[in-house]
């Protein structure tokens, strides 16, 4: 529902109307708040039909939609994989999508293990069902032994389940056996997959094979490991001692945001105002001529 007012409000101040369409779940709530909304524009002087929403949740209806192009400038899809595919694979309007968010955190040899436990159980626990939750752990095989029981302890105090790679049970036999699927997963849940990885290569690697772009986070005292995890790791925020929950429209001080791209043209991140307003050259001139 929140989704609905900010897309409707940046619409407006980048210069755009818009048609809304929300999920089945929230459609009546969508519904009323675009009565609201829609009213309140009128009355400061917006055209009838600036703001619109799909009053209903039939496919059909968001297909046609999607291949409007003589219409609509652009598709802004906000929702699970299945959703985006959809989109990208039907739509002939152009799309600027808010990818899923499967982002991890990488405990380092050489990081602070309390700062690393507060850094890990905030990424996972203080939202878990957003798209900048943190879903796997990966921890530097030097410390394992003693950060891998720390960190489940604490996560299992706010009731997190884990699934852990062959090393992890090795030092904490009560978590489950991760399987492939786990290392792809979104749970935006409180689960979390653990993986003890040999080095910072490997955490790299393994996070630009099973990420999808959007937060990646390392927990090291070594400056010279944090800045080569920025580099190499491919997303759209990266983060060195910090939380992943920080990827945000306000934390980032654009404001309200229509969703976190983790596409690479032509934004990247929290969109804001700035990513939904495009350039026009308006030119005077007296008889200028090109030689």
């Amino acid at each position: 529902r929140q989704v609905t007012v900010d897309a409707a409000g940046l619409s407006l101040k980048a210069g755009n109307a818009v048609i809304l369409r929300g999920g089945s779940l929230a459609m009546n709530s969508n519904i009323a708040l675009t009565k609201v909304i829609t009213e309140a524009a009128i009355k400061v002087g917006f055209p009838v039909g600036t703001i619109q929403s799909l009053p209903t949740v039939d496919r059909q209806s968001v297909n046609e939609l999607m291949n409007l192009p003589d219409y609509l400038d652009l598709l802004v899809p906000r929702g699970g994989p299945q959703l985006i595919a959809t989109v990208l694979e039907n739509a002939s309007v152009p799309v600027l999508w808010a990818g899923a968010g499967n982002c991890h955190v990488y405990v380092h040899k050489d990081a602070d293990l309390n700062m690393a436990e507060k850094i890990v159980v905030n990424a996972k626990v203080q939202r878990p069902s957003v798209c900048n939750a943190a879903e796997t752990l990966l921890v530097h095989s030097d410390i394992a032994s003693t950060f891998v029981p720390q960190v489940v302890r604490a996560l299992e105090k706010h009731e997190v389940k884990i699934y852990g790679c062959e090393v992890t049970k090795s030092l904490v036999p009560q978590v489950n056996s991760a399987t492939e699927e786990d290392w792809k997963t979104e749970y935006l849940d409180l689960k979390m997959a653990l993986k003890v990885v040999n080095s910072l290569s490997e955490a790299i690697d393994h996070i630009n094979f099973y990420g999808t772009g959007h937060s990646e986070a390392i927990v090291t005292e070594n400056h010279q490991a944090g800045m080569r995890f920025q580099q190499e790791v491919d997303a759209a925020a990266v983060y060195v001692n910090a939380s992943t929950r920080f990827t945000d429209g306000g934390e980032f001080g654009l404001g309200a945001e229509i969703g976190i791209s983790t596409q690479k043209l032509h934004a990247r991140g929290p969109l804001g105002l700035e990513a939904l307003t495009s350039t026009k050259y308006v030119v005077d001139g007296n008889g200028q001529v090109r030689s």
